[in-house]
C-alpha cells in the first residue's frame, strides 16, 4: 500500500541547462518518513515544490492514495507543508497560527482542534504567545502543528532544521520524528544533511543532478552504496580500484572479500570504520600515519600505503601518532560500486523493496 507515488516526474526551467528534475520515481508508505537527500542544487527542493503544486511538471504524475493530483491546485491537494523558515505569521498568536489552517469549520470545532493540536505538539500552555516569544525548536513545532491540524494525507518538510542552532537541532529532530510517528502521519523530508537523513528517515533517496541514484533504508544505503557518489556523499569512504574474481578482489590493500560476486575491473568502497590499524614495532610497517583527528568518541587517521592515502577510524582509546608505522587490516567486505547509474523505478534498486 502506498500513500503517495511519484511517477517519472521531470521539470526543466531552461532548456540550455537541461532538466532540474529528471524522471524521478518513488513511493511513500503509510506512516513512513521518506528522506530526499542530496547536495544543494541537486533538484530536491524543486521536486518538493512540484509535489506540493507550486510548480508544474513537464511530464510524469503524482498519485495520492491512488488518485492523480497533478492537475489539482496546491490548496486542494491535502498536503501539509513545513517550510525552512517556518512561515509563521508574526502578528498572530501561536493558537491563531494553527487556526489559520482550519478553514471551513465552526468556531467551536476550530477551538477544539487548536487545543488538541497544541497539546499534541507539547505547547498547550503557549497558545497566547507570539512566535517571537518562542525558541526556534518551539516555532518548528508550531509550524508542524499547523500542518497537521488540517488533516493532510502527507506532510512535506523542506530543510526543517537548518535554521536551528546545533544544540537545538538534535532534540528538535527527535521531537518531530516522535510526533510524526505518534500521529501516524506520512512525510517527505528534504535535507542536505547526511546525519539528519540517516537518523530521521525510515527510507531515503539519494539525489544527484536531478535524478535518484539509490533508494533504501538508511542502513542499506550507508553500508551498501550503489555508486561512487552515494558512497562519498553519505559519510566518508575509501574508493579503491581492483580486479575481481568471484567474491574476492586484488587491490592495493591486498586481497579483499567482496559484498557480492564480481568479475574483472571493479571500483570498491570501504568505510573508514571498516579499516583497522595495528601496531608494527619491528620497523617493517607497510603504512605510515600522516594525520590524526581526535573526535572524542573516536579518532580518524589518514594513513599512506604504497603511495595511496586511506582514512581509518579507531576507538578513542587506540591512539597512534603521525609518522608511526602501522598495518592496515580490512575488517569488513568491500562494497562493489556501479559506475553512474540512475534509479528510474524503485524496483531497479533491490534495497528499495526490502
Amino acid at each position: 500500500m502506498q500513500v503517495m507515488k511519484i511517477n517519472e516526474l521531470s521539470k526543466t526551467y531552461d532548456e540550455a541547462h537541461g532538466p532540474v528534475v529528471e524522471r524521478v520515481s518513488f513511493s511513500v508508505r503509510p506512516g513512513e518518513i521518506f528522506g530526499l537527500l542530496g547536495p544543494s542544487g541537486c533538484g530536491k527542493t524543486t521536486l518538493l515544490r512540484v509535489i506540493a503544486g507550486f510548480e508544474t511538471p513537464d511530464s510524469g504524475d503524482i498519485l495520492l492514495n491512488g488518485r492523480s493530483i497533478g492537475s489539482i491546485p496546491a490548496e486542494r491537494r491535502e498536503i501539509g507543508l513545513v517550510f525552512q523558515d517556518y512561515a509563521l505569521f508574526p502578528h498572530l498568536s501561536v493558537a491563531d497560527n494553527i487556526a489559520f489552517a482550519l478553514r471551513g469549520v465552526s468556531k467551536q470545532e476550530k477551538r477544539s482542534r487548536v487545543a488538541e493540536t497544541l497539546s499534541l505538539v507539547g505547547l498547550g500552555r503557549f497558545g497566547e504567545r507570539m512566535p517571537h516569544e518562542l525558541s526556534g525548536g518551539q516555532q518548528q513545532r508550531v509550524a508542524l502543528g499547523r500542518a497537521i491540524a488540517a488533516g493532510p494525507k502527507i506532510i512535506l518538510l523542506d530543510e526543517p532544521f537548518s535554521n536551528l542552532d546545533a544544540s537545538l537541532r538534535d532534540a528538535t529532530r527527535s521531537d518531530v520524528r516522535d510526533l510524526l510517528k505518534k500521529t501516524g502521519m506520512s512525510a517527505i523530508l528534504v535535507t542536505h544533511d547526511q546525519e539528519e537523513a540517516l537518523s530521521i528517515s525510515d527510507r531515503l533517496a539519494v539525489m544527484n543532478e536531478g535524478r535518484i541514484e539509490q533508494i533504501g533504508t538508511p542502513e542499506t544505503v550507508y553500508h551498501r552504496p550503489r555508486t561512487p557518489f552515494v558512497a562519498q556523499f553519505l559519510g566518508r569512504t575509501n574508493i579503491l580500484q581492483g580486479t575481481a574474481g568471484g567474491r574476492e578482489a586484488e587491490t592495493p590493500l591486498g586481497r579483499l572479500p567482496l559484498d557480492r560476486e564480481a568479475h574483472g575491473a571493479v571500483l570498491l568502497s570501504l568505510r573508514p570504520e571498516h579499516l583497522e590499524l595495528l601496531r608494527e614495532d619491528n620497523g617493517n610497517a607497510p603504512a605510515t600515519v600522516l594525520v590524526r583527528e581526535f573526535k572524542g568518541h573516536d579518532i580518524t587517521y589518514r594513513v599512506q600505503l604504497g603511495g595511496i592515502e586511506y582514512l581509518a577510524h579507531t576507538e578513542y582509546y587506540r591512539s597512534f601518532h603521525p609518522g608511526q608505522g602501522v598495518r592496515v587490516v580490512p575488517r569488513a567486505p568491500a562494497v562493489v560500486l556501479q559506475h553512474r547509474t540512475w534509479c528510474t523505478t524503485e524496483r531497479e534498486t533491490p534495497e528499495a523493496v526490502e
